[in-house]
């Protein structure tokens, strides 16, 4: 729904001295009451203080946002759902030498309350970032123009709203002119296998679960909110499994520590008793040479007596030291059995780990690139990479284009409606950037393209897809599923913690040559082991060097 020109002037007002949330009570005005009449009305009781956000793989909602839209030369951001567009504002975006660059991003942080590290410490209410080098949607002062330095500026009363309405993982597409997503309905596009009968009888399934999948006598829908609802308990029922497996791991590895300092101790008294057992022999061999030496009777009854009270303490420490090496084998045997136990334990802790991971990467929309660019396939769950290798896309040097195909629900034939857009209009003959800001007779505001359909299908007519990257895609296909075709490759700013991102070459990227990678927050990931954090049968993914 578009908003009329007075709500639209009303929305670009001056940006408050203050970014605090609105009281609760106030009245809603502006932007904020248009939102409420369309049925999306800011939470009164919003919680005051800074809020923050990462990705933890939640699909979006029927009504949610699936998609944001930033036209540059319309200066606007649009916001669909699965049903269409649900609001739309006025923004300003990077001014020259400083431009927002066109591509595919996504939500990659929330925080209700940000200063720039690199602008004045400049404050950047609801900022929501896009790269990692600073690219972000926030609330900020709107004149009229582009004006940034390379964010996305929006009025204080969408970015709050826009901040509560979106999730992590958005879908954020900058384009030179504003498109809109369309329909498409195509074979290539992706669907999930039927979900086998005995995975909802599983043991591991919960009861609830498992009763609530074979229900009314009906075939478990693939994608559907039953299947979603198996999927999610037996990811929890692999998550409980891990904890039981980590404890004995922490369990062994404390038994295997104790045992390793109990040989140590062990050790040190057999050098202890080897030590005494050398001083007692020289003691003797003393006493011998006494005796060897004594003429006087008295000097040999006495170097006798010494003698054999050296050689019963010899053999006095000879059998001590007997029993204590006896000892230390013993725990150097305990040892042994004790590390391997925590071997064991380890491998079985990795083995719930990576069980539990793949269980919960299941619950999570795929989102696959295929790349004309680099001739190779990507997939990622989660924002892990599990997947990387060549595709074969027939009549490799023409341009193919650049689509966006977006899995958006569920439909009534339990079948997902899929939805494309194109970052051109033309998708396979694009203007040189600053060519021609609009289109021929089209002015600021216009109504966006629909994304031309046949150009989407004639794309995924190309591409050739392996059988194992079919089976892999292909196993659990959910609303929030993506499917990215460009000539392309990925950009840099593609890493470990975010979907993939795609940069238009041929537009202005003033915004991202003129920033450094900034750290990335730590989070759950970093503790996955390597396994969890490489490719699956692929090589090492090159767009990770930043």
């Amino acid at each position: 729904m578009a908003l009329s020109k007075t709500e639209w002037n009303t929305a670009r007002g001056p940006l408050p001295r203050k970014s605090g949330l609105r009281p609760a009570g106030a009245p809603l005005t502006g932007l904020a009451a248009v939102l409420l009449m369309l049925g999306l009305g800011i939470d009164a009781a919003a919680t005051q203080g800074s809020r923050e956000a990462r990705y933890d793989g939640q699909r979006r909602s029927a009504g949610k946002p699936v998609m944001a839209i930033v036209a540059l030369a319309d200066q606007r951001v649009s916001i669909y759902a699965a049903d269409g567009k649900i609001t739309e504002s006025p923004i300003s975006s990077g001014s020259t030498g400083y431009e927002t660059p066109a591509g595919i991003f996504s939500i990659v942080q929330k925080k209700e309350e940000h200063r720039s590290n690199l602008y004045e410490d400049g404050e950047m209410p609801f900022m929501q970032r896009i790269t990692w080098t600073g690219i972000a949607l926030h609330a900020g002062n709107l004149p009229g123009h582009p004006a940034s330095h390379g964010c996305v500026r929006l009025p204080m009363a969408f970015a709050r709203q826009l901040f509560d309405m979106t999730e992590m993982g958005l879908r954020v597409l900058i384009v030179r002119e504003d498109m809109a997503p369309s329909d498409i309905s195509h074979p290539a596009l992706f669907r999930s296998r039927p979900v086998p009968r005995e995975l909802a009888l599983a043991p591991t399934a919960p009861k609830g679960a498992r009763m609530a999948a074979i229900a009314a006598d009906g075939e478990i829908v693939p994608g559907s909110a039953r299947h979603q609802q198996l999927l999610q308990a037996m990811a929890t029922a692999k998550a409980a499994e891990l904890e039981p497996a980590a404890r004995r791991q922490r369990e062994a590895r404390t038994a295997a520590a104790r045992a390793a300092s109990e040989a140590a101790g062990a050790a040190r008294a057999v050098r202890s008793g080897e030590a005494d057992l050398a001083r007692a022999e020289g003691a003797l061999k003393d006493a011998e040479r006494r005796l060897e030496t004594a003429t006087a009777p008295q000097g040999k009854e006495r170097a006798e007596a010494t003698k054999a009270k050296a050689q019963a303490r010899v053999e006095e420490v000879q059998s001590r030291l007997q029993a204590t090496r006896l000892q230390e084998q013993a725990k150097r045997e305990a040892v042994e059995r004790a590390e391997e136990e925590a071997k064991a334990a380890t491998a079985a802790r990795d083995r719930a780990a990576q069980t539990a991971e793949e269980a919960t990467r299941r619950t999570f929309p795929v989102s696959v690139f295929v790349s004309r660019k680099t001739q190779r396939l990507y997939v990622r769950k989660g924002n892990m990479p599990v997947f990387e290798g060549p595709v074969v896309i027939r009549d490799p040097k023409a341009p193919i284009g650049t689509f966006v195909f977006t899995a958006v629900e569920l439909g009534a034939s339990n079948e997902l409606r899929w939805t494309v857009v194109s970052m051109y209009r033309n998708p396979t003959r694009i203007e040189p950037a600053g060519s021609s800001p609009s289109s021929p007779g089209r002015s600021r505001g216009a109504a966006p393209a629909r994304t031309d359909t046949a150009a989407a299908g004639a794309a995924l007519d190309r591409i050739a897809l392996s059988q194992e990257a079919r089976d892999l895609i292909s196993e659990v296909v959910l609303p929030g599923a993506s499917l990215i075709i460009s000539d392309e490759g990925p950009s840099r700013e593609t890493g470990k913690d975010t979907d993939f991102v795609v940069v238009m070459s041929d537009e202005p990227q003033g915004a991202l040559k003129i920033r450094q990678r900034e750290p990335r927050p730590v989070d759950e990931f970093d503790n996955w082991p390597p396994w969890a954090r490489g490719s699956r049968g692929g090589s090492p993914f090159p767009f990770w060097k930043w």
